[in-house]
């Protein structure tokens, strides 16, 4: 997913320097979406480990 976002802010930076800037402006849209999404899953996964891992343990 960060790979995608990545792509999409390439894309944006790309068709703001050509002058598209429709398509910049989608672009750069798509990739804040996929990065915040990207984070906010990471957060979760990030304490479920936490959790899973205590309760594993004791």
């Amino acid at each position: 997913m960060l790979k995608w976002a990545l792509f999409f802010a390439i894309v944006a930076v790309i068709a703001g320097v050509l002058g598209f800037t429709g398509v910049a402006a989608g672009a750069a849209a798509i990739a804040k979406f996929l990065f915040v999404l990207f984070l906010i899953l990471c957060a979760v996964f990030l304490v479920l480990g936490f959790v899973v891992t205590k309760k594993a343990i004791d």
